[in-house]
Formats: C-alpha cells, sequence, structure tokens
C-alpha cells in the first residue's frame, strides 16, 4: 500500500506532522503526546490480536514510517521550533496565492469561508481524530482532508502567531485604579520576524554542510530544500544545493540552482566557480552539437575510465590532459 499523499500542505512539498497526528497546528507538547500514546496503542500489534498478517504489518508500516516521525519532529524543541516558523510562513505565502489553492473535500470548502473558523476547524479535527486509524486503508486519504483543513486555517489565521498563548496580565496589587504604563510582563510575544526565520535557515545550510562534507547528498539536499523554503532569495543556498545536484549529477537541476545564485549574489564564489564547467559538461551531453562531434569510440574510452569517466567524472575528479 503507498503512503504517499499529495493534498492540503502535502502538496505542496512539505509533511504534515499534525495532519498524522489529527491535532490542531496550534497544538502543545502536552495534547500532542497524548494523541501519539492513543495511536499508538492503536496501531500496536498487541491490540490487534484478531487482525490479519497484512493488517499487522499496514499497522507497523504506519506506526514506523509516519506516526513515529511526526511526534519526533514534533515534540523536540528545536525541530518544533523550525518546523511552526516553516508552518507559519506557508501559511502566508498561500494566504497571498488563494486563488490557485484546490480544495477536495466540502468540510475544506466550508471551513474558507465560515465565520468562526477557530471553533469549526478545531471541532473537525476532534471529530476525524476518533476514527482516523480505525480503517488502515483509507489512513493517507484521512490524512489528506485534515491537511486541507490545516492547510485553510494557517491560510485565515496568516500573520498569527502559533506559538503558546502569553500569560495573563498582571493585575495591580493596590487599590489604585489608574492603569499601570508600560506593563511590559502582558505584551504579547511578537510574532517571528525576518531575522528568526534567516537564522533557522543559517541551521538547515549549517547541517547541510556537514552533511556534503560527509558525501551525504541525499540528506543534504533535504536541508537545503528546507533552507530554500524559508530563504528563497539566498545565494549561498541556492549555490549549495546546485553543487549538491552536480555530485548527484543533476546537471540540469544544478544549472538552473547556480544560475539563481548568480542572479541572486554576481559575486557568488562557489557558483562562479561551478559555472562554466557545468556549461561545459552539459554541452556535452548526448545529443548536444558538442557531443556529436565526438568519435563514438572516443566517447566509450573516456566512459571506461574508473574515477573520471564520463560527465561527472571530468566534474569530480577527472584527470586533465
Amino acid at each position: 500500500m503507498s503512503l504517499r499523499i499529495d493534498r492540503g500542505l502535502f502538496k505542496y512539498d512539505f509533511i504534515d506532522h499534525h495532519a498524522i497526528l489529527c491535532v490542531p497546528v496550534d497544538a502543545d507538547v502536552k495534547d500532542i503526546r497524548k494523541r501519539y500514546l492513543a495511536i499508538a496503542r492503536r496501531l500496536h500489534p498487541d491490540s490487534n490480536i484478531a487482525a490479519s498478517a497484512s493488517q499487522k504489518q499496514l499497522a507497523g508500516e504506519l506506526l514506523s514510517k509516519l506516526v513515529n516521525p511526526a511526534y519526533e519532529k514534533l515534540t523536540a524543541e528545536r525541530t518544533r521550533s523550525e518546523y511552526i516558523i516553516v508552518l507559519t510562513q506557508m501559511g502566508k505565502r498561500l494566504s497571498q496565492e488563494s486563488a490557485s489553492v484546490e480544495l477536495n473535500t466540502d468540510l475544506a470548502k466550508q471551513l474558507a469561508s465560515a465565520p468562526n473558523v477557530d471553533h469549526l476547524y478545531k471541532s473537525a479535527i476532534a471529530k476525524i481524530a476518533a476514527t482516523q486509524y480505525d480503517t488502515l486503508q483509507q489512513v493517507p486519504q484521512v490524512i489528506a482532508q485534515i491537511s486541507e483543513l490545516n492547510l485553510i486555517y494557517l491560510m485565515r489565521s496568516a500573520g498569527k502567531s502559533l506559538a503558546a498563548p502569553p500569560p495573563p496580565p498582571v493585575q495591580p496589587t493596590n487599590n489604585s485604579t489608574t492603569p499601570q504604563p508600560n506593563t511590559t510582563a502582558s505584551a504579547p510575544p511578537p510574532p517571528p520576524t525576518p531575522a528568526n526565520e534567516d537564522s533557522v535557515a543559517e541551521n538547515y545550510i549549517r547541517r547541510a554542510q556537514t552533511l556534503i562534507d560527509k558525501n551525504q547528498f541525499a540528506q543534504a539536499e533535504v536541508e537545503l530544500k528546507d533552507a530554500l523554503k524559508l530563504a528563497p532569495k539566498s545565494s549561498r543556498c541556492h549555490s549549495m544545493i546546485g553543487l549538491v545536484y552536480l555530485k548527484r549529477n543533476q546537471l540540469k537541476m544544478a544549472k538552473i540552482h547556480v544560475d539563481n545564485a548568480l542572479k541572486l549574489d554576481p559575486n557568488d564564489k562557489a557558483a562562479l566557480e561551478w559555472k562554466p564547467k557545468l556549461d561545459k559538461a552539459l554541452g556535452q551531453q548526448p545529443g548536444s552539437a558538442k557531443a556529436t562531434s565526438s568519435t563514438p569510440n572516443t566517447a566509450s574510452k573516456q566512459s571506461d575510465k574508473p574515477g573520471g569517466g564520463g560527465l561527472f567524472g571530468g566534474l569530480f575528479g577527472g584527470k586533465k590532459k
């Protein structure tokens, strides 16, 4: 059974962990833990004694591939704070692109125009949670439905912080009725600022660099994609992911990001270094003018050289003549 989900926030290359656990996007850690334990009990083999072997296998896959990662992401302090910032920014961006957002369920369409969005949203989430994992084959579709609700709620709440509410105002202890000026204790925390978002993006970039140094390019690509969601105009991020695509021999994707890096910063050293080599490699691909000018025997001999064969070997460590 495929666990692929392509509606709601998932449609925008974002894993909606709140939808997987069926908790509101502003749920606190205590409620998230309570919900996780309920799902884990439901999916545990000891709770499905009468289930078939295939059902138990599916329950195990849902638990290990969806539920456990969602719980870890939403309860670890560092990953939770970064995740919430990305989620908030997605809500802001999509609220500006509302005309292009496609809704598939009547409930999501109703939520999009409901006057009391908060009440309807949380009531719907609670109702769906009661049966979310009852029919295991339908779980991906249910998660998709929840993610649509999350998407609409984020769009309608754009600009509102998803952090925990501030403490109540401090009441004066004297008998004076004169309001106390400049009481900072009652001021709500400000919404995330661009500086906060940039610092989170920088964390992704640092982790990506560490992964690149270890030749773990697939993991580095994931980190850099998350960074680009927060800092789409970062030339450094574009040049780094361009390098990752080069290392993975995805030359066309590499060119797109290297070109973007130079548009954002014409002096980006990494992009300037790799662009001519990339352009040359793309010009030598089969079907291009340069490629057809080479004889088949020469091309075959090049590709057979260990450690330096073909376009990829020429870019990374091939012998220079």
